[in-house]
């Protein structure tokens, strides 16, 4: 299954709770008001692709000509390069350059590089058998080693220095993230799964850093898909979604 026929098929995912959590209305203005992809996206996008898939990169991105549009020669290779591109995204060769340096750094680092060998990019769905609602995971690898199987999942980032991940883990749901992919995982195979982040820095030198997810951390993660799946079930029943109809109070500093 492709990624788009993957994002198209009617099921929820851990973005969908993860925009939930802030608020059901987030949730449902986001659904109806797509965001196109930002540079920043595409970047991380082609940096996955590579690292992951490399096989496969050409079919959805395309590298630009690094050249001087203000002349004739120049206009005469962009526009040939448009009309060969298609609908593939669109990267820099600079960036281009710079996933290749990150990809070598994986490929270097003596743990992270044995994590990524697995199935990639497998698509599960299972039905919640307390809500009936239909869910999606799409794990980044698959790792069978060791007599036990690890759900792993790259990450670009700002910093791995101590406790800068862990930031980003909080900001961007990646607990759940967790928590509902072992879930997917074993709801297809039955079996129990690990979890690891494989966590680079977008900047040179590319440090990457591997992150196990405890036992505790994933049951966490569960936990927070319990309540998400629960509350987006009663928003969908009830066609409800609402925003923040409590009241706040705002006490003064302590003397």
């Amino acid at each position: 299954m492709t990624q788009e026929e993957y994002r198209a098929y009617p099921a929820i995912s851990r973005s969908d709770l993860f925009k939930l959590k802030k608020s059901p209305l987030h949730y449902k203005y986001a659904t109806e008001h797509k965001e196109e992809p930002t540079p920043a996206l595409n970047f991380g996008s082609a940096a996955h692709k590579y690292i992951l898939e490399r096989e496969d990169f050409d079919t959805e991105f395309a590298i630009a000509p690094n050249v001087d549009k203000r002349t004739k020669e120049g206009k005469a290779i962009w526009q040939e390069f448009v009309d060969n591109a298609g609908n593939k995204i669109v990267i820099s060769e600079d960036d281009f350059n710079k996933i290749k340096e990150m990809a070598k750094a994986v490929a270097d680092h003596p743990i992270a590089s044995e994590l990524i060998k697995g199935q990639h990019e497998v698509s599960l769905f299972w039905t919640d058998e307390q809500t009936g609602e239909e869910c999606k995971v799409r794990p980044d690898c698959i790792h069978d080693g060791d007599g036990k199987t690890i759900i792993v999942d790259y990450k670009t980032t700002a910093s791995v220095e101590d406790g800068a991940f862990e930031k980003s883990c909080r900001k961007y749901g990646y607990k759940l993230q967790s928590g509902m992919y072992r879930e997917g995982y074993f709801q297809n195979f039955f079996e129990d799964a690990g979890f690891a982040f494989i966590a680079q820095e977008k900047e040179a030198p590319y440090a990457v850093r591997v992150y196990q997810c405890t036992d505790e951390y994933m049951n966490e993660g569960f936990d927070e898909y319990r309540a998400l799946i629960g509350l987006y079930h009663e928003c969908k029943l009830a066609d409800n979604y609402h925003g923040f109809d409590d009241i706040e109070y705002l006490y003064g500093e302590e003397s």
